[in-house]
């Protein structure tokens, strides 16, 4: 099979933005859940594999002034980018991968992602991913992960993905990170059909 980079550029570079099963066209949970945390608008907030999203959109829409999206597809950014025009000039765009890209070390206020984790189904991927989370968000920061549910699709994109329980998920980032609370979604995807989720909000131990 290709590497993972290759196929999300395969994926980006060959369909339109909302014709892929994650599209929405607003992220309402993870907006309901950022403004849960009532940040400052000066809070830096990443949003990993956000790719296409319009998650982007809305958060500069609210007002905040420093937002990073990173996502292993370059195209992806680029789309995002075309679409915000001058409004995205100030954001930070960053193409690699989240297990070992050079992300600035305690730098976040908020660490949101919407179906990243879920694709990394090698143990040493996700212990690299939180080893990430507990370098660049600052101490007593809010960390926003969102996966399938155990009762989600077995795979996306072609590709297999782990599914979570809360539980499961939080346990993932180790007893140190307090879960605040946790939320499900029923995802419509384009063409009609279900996903479940789970998101979890858990503060970054200080």
């Amino acid at each position: 099979m290709q590497n993972p980079q290759a196929h999300w550029e395969q994926v980006y570079q060959t369909k339109q933005p909302d014709a892929v099963s994650w599209f929405q066209e607003h992220a309402a949970r993870s907006l309901e859940l950022i403004r849960s945390v009532g940040p400052s608008l000066n809070a830096s907030l990443i949003d990993v594999g956000g790719g296409a999203s319009t998650l982007v959109d809305d958060l500069l829409g609210m007002g905040f002034h420093h937002v990073t999206v990173l996502d292993l597809s370059a195209s992806a950014l680029q789309l995002a980018r075309q679409r915000l025009g001058t409004a995205g000039g100030g954001v930070i765009w960053i193409a690699g991968d989240i297990c070992n890209a050079p992300l600035p070390e305690c730098s976040y206020d908020i660490w949101h992602d919407r179906a990243v984790f879920h694709f990394l189904t090698d143990p040493a991927q996700r212990a690299a991913y939180v080893q990430q989370v507990i370098r660049s968000v600052k101490p007593g920061g809010h960390v926003i992960v969102a996966t399938f549910a155990p009762d989600g699709p077995e795979q996306c994109s072609g590709l297999p993905v782990a599914r979570y329980a809360p539980d499961q998920l939080h346990g993932e980032f180790g007893p140190a990170f307090e879960l605040l609370q946790h939320v499900s979604e029923a995802h419509t995807t384009p063409w009609g059909s279900v996903q479940h989720f789970v998101y979890c909000h858990c503060l970054k131990p200080h």
